[in-house]
């Protein structure tokens, strides 16, 4: 039993070192190895667009994106706007309705969800109704800049790159210590989706603003979203998702942990068929970069919950065989004392909101984890209103 928790505990340690650590550092000096690979951008590639909003009772918000989204800086004559209303039951579609009658001068459609089964299942219903080269997906509280569709149709500069993710951009991240933290995270995972998407693939995108080639949309399962299914998918077609973050969305970040918490839970839904989705990704032959960026990227990240878990039980068992085991579960316990401080405390202190904000996403996983255990995963969720 001994030597299982020993390589119980060293497997956990790599598990979350590797994946918070080491594969950022990693990526680092292999960006700059490929520093000559460039995004490659053509800003005479503009084809025909419908930018899609999935919408489920978004009225505090919803009149302010189609405002945004009319202001887009492309041709007018190439460009459809679909809001797909995921059986909203407030004044979301009133707002569409009478907003297109008083913009009759553009193409705006609003395609009614009857059931309400989520967001992926929103976009499968309303793409079949589109008949434009590309597709643009944004979300109903995210705001895009002007240039964002020009943007991420100037990426689609071959046949093989097949999904474009923007850049989303934290609009509040001084509002409180929460969205601080999210910000922070946020940057550096784009920093990695940068030197991802120009040598190979990106491991996954964002919903707040990504494009598609119509003819290239899958219908995913509702429970699934195109954040996370879309790259990899795409990747083990041999095709490419690359990140431009000259398109950019602007959104708020949680202002309170409780809105916050449950995006990650939301997030979570799938965690575990998001570990290895495909057998494939192992095939480094094969897949190359993808592989490499899967692993470090995504399954380290996706192990989290349990590696944790693992690595704290196994250094307490193995606490009197050395002192590696002894310092291990010591400096655990104050990691766990220090987040438990500021969740009593409420302090300020931005190591202290470090510590209690990776504390929380680990606990989003496990929360996660047990919706799907037991059957209580949803394709749908009540959004953050701090966000709003």
């Amino acid at each position: 039993m001994e030597l299982l928790f020993k390589i119980l505990f060293y497997i956990s340690a790599f598990i979350i070192v590797w994946g918070m650590v080491g594969y950022p550092v990693s990526l680092k000096i292999i960006g700059k190895i490929y520093k000559s690979r460039k995004l490659k951008k053509d800003y005479n590639h503009q084809p025909t667009v419908t930018v899609m909003v999935v919408a489920h009772n978004e009225e505090k918000v919803i009149l302010d994106k189609l405002q945004n989204i009319i202001e887009l800086d492309y041709p007018k004559e190439k460009i459809e706007f679909l809001i797909s209303s995921d059986n909203s039951t407030d004044r979301t579609n009133e707002i569409v309705k009478k907003f297109i009658a008083d913009h009759s001068e553009y193409n705006i459609r609003l395609y009614e969800v009857k059931a309400r089964m989520g967001k992926t299942n929103a976009q499968n219903e309303a793409q079949k109704t589109v008949a434009t080269e590309y597709l643009v997906m944004t979300d109903a509280n995210s705001m895009m800049d002007k240039n964002a569709v020009k943007e991420l149709m100037a990426a689609f500069t071959s046949d093989d790159i097949a999904y474009v993710s923007g850049r989303l951009s934290i609009v509040n991240q001084e509002a409180s210590d929460v969205s601080n933290a999210e910000a922070s995270y946020w940057d550096s995972d784009l920093a990695a989706r940068e030197i991802e998407g120009r040598i190979q693939t990106i491991t996954a995108g964002n919903g707040a603003l990504y494009a598609c080639r119509t003819k290239g949309y899958y219908d995913f399962n509702p429970i699934q979203c195109h954040d996370s299914a879309m790259p990899p998918l795409y990747a083990l077609e041999g095709k490419r998702a690359i990140a431009n973050h000259d398109a950019i969305a602007y959104e708020k970040a949680g202002e309170v942990i409780e809105d916050e918490f449950g995006r990650k839970v939301r997030m979570n839904r799938i965690i575990l068929k998001h570990i290895l989705p495909d057998i494939r990704i192992l095939n480094v032959f094969k897949y190359g970069w993808f592989s490499y960026f899967y692993f470090g990227h995504r399954t380290c990240r996706y192990l989290l919950w349990i590696s944790h878990l693992l690595l704290f039980v196994s250094s307490a068992l193995l606490i009197r065989e050395s002192w590696i085991y002894s310092v291990a579960f010591l400096g655990q316990t104050i990691f766990y004392l220090l987040a438990l401080l500021r969740a009593v405390t409420k302090s300020q202190n931005k190591y202290l909101t470090l510590i209690y904000y990776y504390t929380v996403t680990i606990i989003a996983q496990w929360v996660g984890v047990y919706r799907i255990i037991t059957g209580k995963a949803r394709p749908f969720w009540e959004k953050a209103e701090s966000t709003r």
